[in-house]
């Protein structure tokens, strides 16, 4: 372990200052941890279990991160802007100071993960249009009004929910690798000791909120429970 620590670069010389300065790795675990363990966990946790309790007519009003009704939602989208952006930060001072790409299981894990994230973030542009039968922009009388790929749970939906969800996990999974892989080569006992503290907190919630029967369909929660509408009818005996 020590001989792998010989080999981590402690200071940098950056010619666009003319200067050598001393790197502190520390500040980058830290950073990165927050961000994957901390930030992203509580985006995931706020989309899963804290969309609202399914009603009649659904949520009726324009999506908008000034809209409360919303904020499950805001929290996820926007929270993760800023944790794949806060990445790519980390990532690219990391480059920068070790002079390029080390090649290590870390950095390997590392990039994977921020490269995930960004597709995560990509594939959130390609989601679709949102509809509704009672969503705030359709007219009740004109059912082309009301369309829309979430609404009508399209194919282009479809396989964005598909893959959004399902990369959640991998990302997840490398996530993980990344940061065991990163205090194996850079040891910070009390940093390790955080983020498995955070890990079993979050945990305890994940099944807390679970038995508190949390988990609300999302199609119904936003669009309403009654079987006029196309994905409620489709899933009529479910």
């Amino acid at each position: 372990m020590n001989e792998t620590k010989i080999h981590i670069p402690t200071e940098v010389y950056l010619d666009f200052l003319g200067e050598t300065i001393p790197i502190h790795w520390n500040y980058h675990a830290l950073l990165m941890g927050v961000i994957w363990f901390v930030l992203v966990p509580l985006c995931i946790v706020s989309i899963r279990f804290f969309k609202p309790r399914p009603s009649l007519h659904g949520i009726t009003k324009k999506i908008s991160p000034t809209n409360l009704l919303w904020w499950w939602f805001t929290t996820h989208k926007y929270g993760l802007y800023i944790a794949v952006g806060l990445s790519l930060v980390g990532v690219a001072v990391a480059l920068v100071v070790s002079k390029g790409f080390s090649g290590s299981i870390h950095s390997i894990f590392g990039i994977v993960t921020v490269s995930l994230g960004c597709l995560q973030v990509i594939s959130s542009w390609l989601r679709g249009t949102h509809g509704g039968k009672y969503y705030n922009l359709a007219q009740r009388d004109d059912p082309s009004t009301w369309r829309g790929d979430h609404y009508d749970m399209s194919p282009r939906r479809r396989r964005f929910e598909a893959y959004h969800k399902t990369a959640g996990y991998l990302t997840g999974f490398f996530a993980f690798g990344a940061a065991a892989s990163g205090l194996v080569q850079y040891p910070m006992p009390l940093l390790a000791g955080m983020l498995m503290a955070t890990t079993i907190v979050l945990f305890t919630l994940w099944i807390v909120l679970t038995y508190q029967k949390r988990v609300h369909d999302g199609y119904r929660a936003v669009h309403g429970y009654g079987l006029e509408h196309p994905y409620n009818k489709e899933r009529e005996k479910l």
